[in-house]
């Protein structure tokens, strides 16, 4: 007697007879003389009692056709083969189709899902190949029937589901200075302490990439002025070496000599000791420019992932205030702004400046001259972002001015907006830390399933009710998903679990990553408020005060109950204003399949990232601000403020500082600015013209540099319909 089915896919499940009942009658009905059901029961009974205790799908269809064969209805087993027959080609076709999509090289959703990925290469679409194959797998496998049931039904969307099997952690700011005085072993190679500028430079590209091969998520530097400043100061001895030589002095009281900054000057007019310090000065500037050139045109060329993609990369600066981290500084902004290549923005590494009172700020800081060329550079580069470390939350105890290791405890962020901080289980601090995994909750869905509630009051009570029951099966989702992930080999993570995550020294090869990773965040992020709200009372948090309040409940509601999460299953939960990318229009396609066509709601192709207000809505950046400052203490495990300024911003630095400046005083932790600019990948000519698509000295189609997420591209080609809908929607703030 059959107990237990072995589906294709490999799942175990009960045997239920009336599958095989509805198989049989839809044969028949396909036949002339129609249905028959004593002798589907017959057949059905005959197969039960005389298969196996356990048989696969295939067996039984195969018995099946057997007992249709031997009786009178051959005309219904011949309807039964075909019909089987189809559904093993249509299974097959629907991988087959997909995967002509990607050998075609065809713009859609599943080959533009990540617009930093070239799917077009053979590396890329091997990647492609397997993420499609590997999801499912997860699915049917790794996922229990509850989540399994929360994902098939559009409340959440676990991300990097696709690396879920390879047991990888997202992300990780790399204490670089573990690296580069100590080398590290990457692959078959071992890289040596760093001596000079240039070394220290390659080997922060070489963490950063290697690192990239075993996650799946982005890569940060959280203080590249601090870790690289020592070995501006080794280079600057080493030039003093070169000219002893040269000149045949001693020269080497010079190499303990104190300046206050590292600045090119000529030498006309110098003599003596003088003239050999500024030559030494001018020679280290020039070799950490080069440096700085290189680090900045490595990022922007090394790939990884097999080949397809380069490396998702960050770097925090701003707040060493010694000449040499200066001079770090200043020389990653010099080649910034003079770009990569013909003159092009370079898209990686995402820069971000730390702003500080008393350091980095103000006119009267020590930093505040690289502060304003950060700003310049911004206005024709994008970068540097700004990270405000005197937001109420950005803030540590220990941090103190005079302490040279105070980089420890300054929050570092991820360029996308991934933030790690706060710690329940070891140090507050970024360093050596970062996010597990991380889960979206389409928050839009639940709101809609209440709409046709009359009453508000209780239409919101039990959008709440509905609310906590999903957050409360994504934290169970991330449990388990850190229950897998903890099981990983410390050698799976050669550098991460060696050198990279704190406390990870301590593992050996074939030890468990479990006593390290719970220092790590498990994020449980959000999408969409804008229309939630609509769905909800008819207005979005940007244009009623009624809506922001709202808004404000709904992702207080989520804090709280994440804090709960911490306690219940003793991890270091944290909100996320999620940063949508494929799945901006991935939720709003299978809503409106759904519920229809919803004014405000389901009528575009995506609904608004987390808690911005909406793209396509006017209002000042004064407004903007106000309105999605209080959310940035509400989701610490990553937040992002933006503006759209119109016009050529390449001269006006200070629009940029006035965004700095409502950063500070709306206590919004982490911002950037967007603004339109074409660059002529052939002449190097460069305007601000948006009605313009084609260089006017050379013809050649304009790059216009676009901000998707956190991130910068230079085309629009590899971007999905959901974010170029958004993307045709932004208007400017002003």
């Amino acid at each position: 007697m059959i107990q237990i089915v072995e589906k294709r896919d490999g799942r175990v499940v009960g045997y239920n007879e009336d599958k095989i009942k509805a198989a049989i009658r839809k044969a028949m009905i396909a036949t002339e003389r129609g249905e028959d059901e004593s002798l589907i029961q017959k057949i059905t009974d005959r197969i039960g009692m005389n298969g196996s205790h356990r048989m696969t799908v295939e067996q039984i269809q195969d018995s099946v056709e057997f007992e249709l064969m031997k009786s009178a209805r051959k005309d219904v087993a011949k309807k039964y083969i075909a019909y089987r027959d189809q559904r093993s080609i249509a299974r097959q076709a629907k991988t087959r189709d997909m995967f002509l999509e990607i050998i075609e090289a065809k713009n859609n959703d599943i080959t533009r899902e990540n617009a930093n990925m070239n799917t077009d290469s053979p590396a890329g679409m091997m990647m492609k190949f397997a993420s499609e194959t590997t999801k499912p797998f997860v699915d049917d496998y790794l996922l229990s029937n509850t989540v399994k049931n929360a994902v098939k039904n559009n409340y959440i969307h676990i991300h990097d589901k696709d690396y879920y099997p390879t047991k990888s952690l997202t992300c990780v700011q790399h204490p670089l200075n573990r690296i580069l005085e100590n080398g590290f072993v990457a692959g078959h190679g071992e890289s040596r302490p760093a001596k000079r500028i240039e070394t220290a430079s390659v080997i922060a590209c070489i963490s950063l990439e290697t690192a990239q091969n075993e996650m799946h998520g982005g890569q940060a530097i959280p203080a590249l002025d601090f870790y690289l400043a020592p070995y501006v100061r080794a280079s600057f001895i080493e030039e003093v070496d070169n000219l002893q030589q040269l000149v045949d002095k001693d020269l080497s009281h010079l190499k303990e000599a104190q300046f206050k900054d590292y600045i090119k000057k000529p030498l006309d007019g110098l003599e003596g000791d003088e003239r050999y310090l500024q030559h030494a000065i001018n020679k280290t500037v020039g070799r950490v420019h080069q440096s700085m050139e290189a680090f900045i045109h490595n990022m922007n060329t090394i790939h990884s992932r097999g080949g397809n993609q380069v490396v998702f990369s960050s770097v925090n600066y701003g707040t060493d205030t010694s000449a040499e981290g200066r001079c770090v500084i200043r020389e990653m902004l010099n080649s910034t702004y003079e770009g990569v290549g013909n003159g092009a923005t370079a898209i990686f590494p995402i820069q971000i400046w730390k702003k500080k009172r008393g350091v980095s700020y103000l006119p009267e800081d020590p930093n505040y001259d690289l502060y304003k060329m950060a700003c310049k550079v911004t206005a024709r580069r994008f970068f540097p972002n700004f990270l405000n470390l005197d937001a109420s939350y950005n803030q540590h105890e220990l941090w103190r001015e005079d302490d040279p290791l105070r980089y420890q405890y300054e929050v570092a962020t991820m360029g996308c907006r991934t933030r790690v901080f706060e710690n329940r289980y070891g140090e507050k601090t970024s360093v050596g830390r970062g996010n597990l995994s991380f889960t979206t909750v389409n928050i839009v869905r639940i709101a809609i399933e209440v709409m046709n509630i009359k009453n508000q009051e209780e239409r919101i009570n039990k959008f709440f009710e509905k609310l906590e029951k999903v957050l409360d099966i994504t934290a169970l989702q991330l449990e388990e998903r850190f229950q897998f992930q903890k099981t990983a080999l410390a050698k799976q993570f050669p550098l991460v679990m060696s050198v990279l995550w704190n406390h990870a020294n301590g593992l050996k090869p074939n030890d468990t990553i479990e006593p390290v990773i719970n220092q790590g965040t498990l994020g449980i992020g959000f999408i969409g408020l804008a229309e939630c709200l609509i769905a909800l009372i008819g207005k979005h948090h940007g244009e009623s005060d009624e809506a922001q309040q709202l808004g404000l409940k709904i992702v207080t509601f989520f804090r709280d109950k994440v804090n709960g999460y911490c306690d219940k299953y003793g991890h270091n939960y944290s909100v996320l204003a999620t940063p949508a990318e494929g799945l901006s229009g991935k939720f709003t396609k299978v809503d409106r399949k759904v519920f229809g066509v919803i004014p405000g709601v389901t009528d575009k192709d995506y609904y608004t990232n987390s808690n911005h207000v909406p793209v396509y809505y006017h209002c000042s950046p004064r407004h903007k601000a106000k309105i999605e400052a209080p959310y940035h203490d509400l989701t610490r495990g990553g937040h992002i403020f933006y503006v759209e300024i119109d016009g050529d911003a390449t001269h006006n630095e200070e629009a940029i500082m006035q965004i700095v400046d409502m950063m500070d005083k709306y206590n919004i932790g982490y911002g950037s600015v967007n603004h339109n600019r074409n660059h002529c990948p052939k002449c190097g000519y460069e305007n601000a013209d948006k009605n313009q698509t084609v260089c006017p000295k050379c013809g050649v189609k304009f790059e216009t540099i676009q901000r998707i997420t956190g991130y910068l591209v230079g085309t629009t080609d590899r971007w999905n319909s959901g974010k170029l809908a958004e993307l045709n929607d932004r208007v400017v703030h002003e």
